[in-house]
């Protein structure tokens, strides 16, 4: 038999594994060793292949007359396909921005007596939250994790890390630390597997700079992965989603269309490179490059479209904005995977909430404002003001809302 069993609190019994640095430090109670758990033939590597379970994701296992569910069934050896394993996938399984403000409203308590100022909070929503320490230093935290977007673990763990380390960017940042976040069903998935995603998470945030000192993970039905990311900046330099003023570009740092294209891939298996490249890359040099063209306003276009968190950032900061649809630069195959209707739900929700602050010129079709509401994976900066070397997409403008023409 099987048990179902949370991987784990702090207690020192931290688990070695060797040849893999930088992902040592998991809290383990020694569950993935459990002698009753099924033994899974595996082999490592990319292009991973293995015997698996033969229970559909989101059905439960066969259980014994006692109610107990029996061990994995394991099939022939095949290719694994993570996205199979989640009913949703990257940023396009968020919450929709609507139902989550309502959630959120009214929670206080956020500044409490005798502690570090809090710069930015809960109150528009943020990249990430900001604690003054000293004058010259703000601390930055983040959390940000989601179910798999592409098949090939080590790029679905490339994307997470890229992803989580965004926020901290967003907010003119320097991420200094990261935690994993892991949420993996042990008795379906190899472990072997999740290690190829941890792998490529630590692969980025290498390159980032940002040392991956352990984590937190559990057993969970679906596969998860994301990171906890703390950095630092200074409390004058925050790129904050507040302090857009009207009259200046709008910026936006990498393509749109990865939602379309993840969407497509988990349907007929179909690998973008171009949206892989894009949700793999870091968004450093676009925040610097920001922050050194004077940029006081910014955030990460993320899992509620660019027409979401634009909507958001003006709405904080109290003025509108103009985007000119044919500026929007677009990842290669996304207007073909718009045509040919992998629109998710998400991406829908998105559009549905936006829609009352959006006004379309006559020229502006639906599938246009679909594309605009696309839910993002790891995507690029929302700049205001223009950042040498990107497109500018709009501009800010007085009043309120958002123009499409």
């Amino acid at each position: 038999m099987h048990r179902t069993v949370a991987l784990a609190e702090a207690d020192g019994n931290r688990t070695r594994q060797a040849g893999m640095p930088g992902l040592t430090g998991f809290e383990d109670r020694g569950a993935h060793q459990d002698p009753d758990a099924s033994v899974i033939e595996t082999t490592t590597g990319r292009g991973y292949s293995g015997r698996m379970d033969t229970t559909a994701p989101g059905t439960a296992a066969p259980t014994t007359a006692a109610g107990t569910p029996d061990a994995p069934r394991p099939t022939a050896a095949g290719p694994v396909r993570l996205t199979r394993y989640a009913s949703g996938g990257g940023c396009a399984c968020k919450i929709p921005p609507g139902e989550l403000e309502d959630a959120v409203r009214g929670l206080v308590g956020q500044q409490a007596p005798g502690a570090a100022e809090v710069l930015v909070g809960l109150d528009d929503g943020d990249d990430a939250a900001a604690v003054l320490l000293r004058e010259d230093l703000a601390v930055l935290s983040t959390a940000d994790f989601f179910t798999p977007m592409v098949d090939d673990a080590y790029d679905f763990g490339r994307i997470a890390a890229a992803n989580a380390l965004s926020d901290i960017y967003a907010m003119g940042g320097t991420p200094v630390v990261a935690l994993n976040l892991v949420g993996w069903p042990r008795s379906v998935l190899p472990m072997e597997l999740m290690s190829e995603m941890l792998r490529g998470g630590l692969a980025v945030a290498t390159e980032a700079g940002c040392p991956v000192i352990g984590g937190h993970s559990i057993d969970d039905p679906e596969p998860k992965y994301g990171m906890a990311v703390t950095g630092v900046a200074h409390p004058e330099r925050l790129l904050r989603n507040d302090a857009a003023a009207a009259g200046l570009p709008i910026t936006l740092t990498k393509p749109i269309g990865v939602g379309l294209l993840n969407n497509r891939h988990k349907q007929t298996g179909e690998v973008s490179a171009a949206a892989v490249a894009s949700m793999t890359a870091l968004n450093k040099d676009a925040a610097h490059a920001a922050l050194a063209a004077g940029a006081r306003a910014a955030t990460d276009v993320t899992g509620f479209g660019l027409l979401g968190h634009l909507h958001k950032m003006m709405r904080a900061s109290g003025v509108g904005a103009v985007v000119d649809r044919s500026a929007v630069p677009l990842v290669e195959g996304a207007a073909e995977a718009l045509q040919d209707g992998f629109i998710s739900g998400g991406t829908r929700r998105n559009l549905d909430w936006v829609r009352p602050h959006v006004t379309a010129d006559g020229t502006v079709s639906e599938e246009d404002l679909l594309l605009l509401a696309d839910a993002q994976t790891s995507g690029g900066l929302l700049v205001i003001g223009e950042v040498p070397g990107y497109p500018v997409i709009g501009e800010t403008v007085a009043g309120s809302g958002i123009r499409v023409r």
